[in-house]
C-alpha cells in the first residue's frame, strides 16, 4: 500500500493500515541521515522494528530510476508472496510527484495480481496555501503546478500565462527564481514555504522583504505565485 504522510494529517484508514502492516518502507535521500517521511509520523506509535529505510532515486536518469525501482519492487513482491503486508511512505500526496509512482509502476509489472491500496495525502502546496491563507484558485482562475524548471524563461512564460502557479522543489534554483520574481514585480504576490511539518519549517507570506539568512530554502520548498490580471498574457 502507498501512504501519503503529511504533518498533522493522516487519515484514520491510512493509520489503521499502517498499524496492521508487517513492513513499512520509509524512503530517504542519499544526502539525508534519516527519512523525512518517517519524521512526519513522529509521536505516533509505529513500531520501529517493522520499518525499513530505503534510498529513493530521482536523478533524472530514466534507465537508472527504472532499474532502482524495479529492484525494490521485486523485493516487495517477495514479501507479498510470503504473505506479508507492506506499506510505503511518501511525503505529501502518494500520487503527486512522488517516488511511489515509480514503485507502483514496477510493482504492477513484476506482480500484476498483487492487491494494492493507495492512501492519498495532502500536497505541500495545499498545506502551504492553508497555512498562509493563499487561495489556490478563485472563480475561473487557472492554476499550474510544476517542479521548478532550470530554464527561467520557461518559468517566466508559465507565470505570465497562468493566474496561479505552484512551483515545487526549488532548491538551488531559488536565487534565479527570486531574481525573476523581482524582475516581474511579483514578490509581493508570492508566498514561500519550506520544510513543512519539520522543526525548521519556514513560512514567508510575501517575498518583498526577505530574511537575511534566507539564501536557499532547500529541495523541500514550494512557492505560490498569483500574477495580477493586468500583467498576464492571454
Amino acid at each position: 500500500m502507498g501512504v501519503g504522510v503529511t504533518p498533522g494529517s493522516l487519515s484514520v484508514a491510512a493509520w489503521q493500515d499502517l498499524q496492521g502492516a508487517d513492513l513499512v518502507y520509509a524512503p530517504r535521500s542519499q544526502v539525508s541521515g534519516s527519512s523525512v517521511a518517517l519524521a512526519m509520523l513522529a509521536g505516533l506509535d509505529l513500531d520501529p522494528a517493522r520499518v525499513r529505510e530505503v534510498l529513493f532515486l530521482m536523478d533524472g536518469d530514466d534507465a537508472r530510476i527504472e532499474t532502482h525501482y524495479r529492484t525494490l519492487a521485486q523485493e516487495i513482491a517477495g514479501e507479498l508472496r510470503a504473505g506479508r503486508t507492506v506499506a510505503y511512505l511518501t511525503i505529501g500526496d502518494s500520487m503527486t510527484y512522488s517516488t511511489y509512482g515509480y514503485l507502483l509502476a514496477q510493482l504492477r509489472a513484476v506482480m500484476p495480481d498483487s492487491v494494492r491500496v493507495t492512501h492519498p495525502g495532502i500536497t505541500s502546496y495545499a498545506t502551504a496555501a492553508s497555512l498562509t491563507e493563499f487561495s489556490l484558485g478563485e472563480e475561473k482562475e487557472r492554476t499550474l503546478i510544476l517542479p521548478c524548471p532550470d530554464d527561467m524563461d520557461a518559468l517566466r512564460r508559465d507565470l505570465l500565462t497562468h493566474d496561479v502557479v505552484a512551483v515545487m522543489k526549488i532548491g538551488h534554483r531559488f536565487p534565479a527564481v527570486l531574481a525573476l520574481l523581482q524582475e516581474l514585480n511579483l514578490t509581493e504576490h508570492a508566498t514561500l514555504a519550506s520544510r513543512l511539518g519539520l522543526p525548521e519549517q519556514r513560512l514567508l507570506p510575501t517575498l518583498t522583504h526577505l530574511p537575511t539568512d534566507l539564501t536557499r530554502p532547500g529541495y523541500l520548498s514550494v512557492l505560490l505565485v498569483r500574477t495580477p490580471k493586468e500583467r498576464r498574457f492571454t
